[in-house]
């Protein structure tokens, strides 16, 4: 007996556009562009004002990401919270490990800091 699988392609919603937006954005960033990756180096990155854009994954460490982002604010550096896990912002990056903090020095190809100012 055959059955038939039927399967109905779903309508993306907006926030679900933004977010594969947003990580094609990063990827693209990532490749063309100049980051760099981990906690550590976003909080010093934060605190000298260097970077053009940080990206703070969803479960960063509370007490971590309160850092970057009051260094970011001093600094006047845009953040934006990326909506996925670490891993998952690891992996948009092309990476094999998870990223908590992502700062951007050099946008590339991308349209990365259009996000920001949304």
């Amino acid at each position: 007996m055959i059955t038939e699988v039927i399967i109905m392609a779903r309508k993306k919603t907006a926030a679900q556009n933004a977010v594969s937006d947003l990580a094609r954005a990063i990827r693209q960033c990532v490749d063309s562009g100049k980051v760099e990756f981990g906690a550590a180096r976003g909080v010093k990155v934060a605190l000298s004002g260097h970077a053009k854009l940080m990206i703070i994954a969803s479960n960063c460490p509370d007490v971590l990401a309160q850092d970057v982002r009051h260094y970011c604010r001093l600094s006047g550096i845009p953040v934006i919270s990326y909506d996925g896990t670490s891993l998952e912002l690891g992996a948009v990056a092309g990476r094999p490990h998870s990223v908590s903090v992502l700062a951007v020095h050099d946008a590339g190809n991308s349209g990365i800091i259009e996000f920001a100012k949304q």
